[in-house]
């Protein structure tokens, strides 16, 4: 978020760093995290600390407080792409490109993407979405599941890449990606906007 304020493209930022002989682990930043453990796990010793200590663990607190948030801020800049287009998130058509929290899974717990999707549709987009490895029992109800078509990319007014699973027709989006919003750096193209 702070790169994205400050004019820096915060994934040239990480490829520099792993240019580091030692001392660096990759973490790329995401809509969110989910499943299980990331989100919930860590407040449990959080908790325990508060408990047996009597003092606030702050790091995991902010770190679950940034992450809860994620879908927001994907939400924004979701807007903002629009806005640039001279479109309202209302009456939009929005294309989500994965559903699960994971890549290449189909496990949806606690995935920031139907957060995101929930949030959009309480802005008064519509919404479909592409995800070959959901549960169906899993998709909101406001979410229509199409296949990925040109013609599905080609009717939407943005793209928003959630997750990156490897069955997802990537290569079409390149082509369009004066529309996409690429949450997980996963479209090949100096245009596309990233998180």
């Amino acid at each position: 978020m702070a790169c994205h304020g400050l004019g820096i493209d915060v994934w040239s930022v990480i490829e520099a760093a792993a240019t580091k002989p030692f001392g660096f682990m990759s973490f790329s930043p995401g809509p969110g995290v989910g499943g299980h453990c990331l989100p919930i796990d860590p407040s449990y010793l959080s908790w325990q600390v508060r408990r047996s200590l009597n003092q606030n663990f702050r790091f995991i607190e902010t770190a679950n407080d940034i992450n809860d948030h994620m879908p927001d801020y994907v939400v924004t800049r979701a807007a903002e792409h629009l806005n640039g287009l001279s479109r309202s998130v209302r009456d939009s058509d929005i294309l989500l490109m994965g559903l699960t929290y994971k890549r290449n899974s189909g496990d949806a717990r606690q995935s920031p993407a139907l957060a995101v999707a929930h949030r959009l549709h309480g802005l008064g987009a519509r919404l479909q979405a592409v995800d070959p490895l959901i549960d169906p029992r899993h998709v909101p109800p406001e979410v229509e599941m199409v296949e990925g078509t040109p013609e599905d990319v080609a009717a939407a007014d943005l793209v928003i890449v959630l997750t990156d699973h490897d069955a997802l027709p990537w290569e079409l989006l390149e082509q369009h990606t004066d529309r996409v919003l690429d949450t997980q750096n996963r479209v090949r193209s100096e245009a596309v906007d990233r998180l």
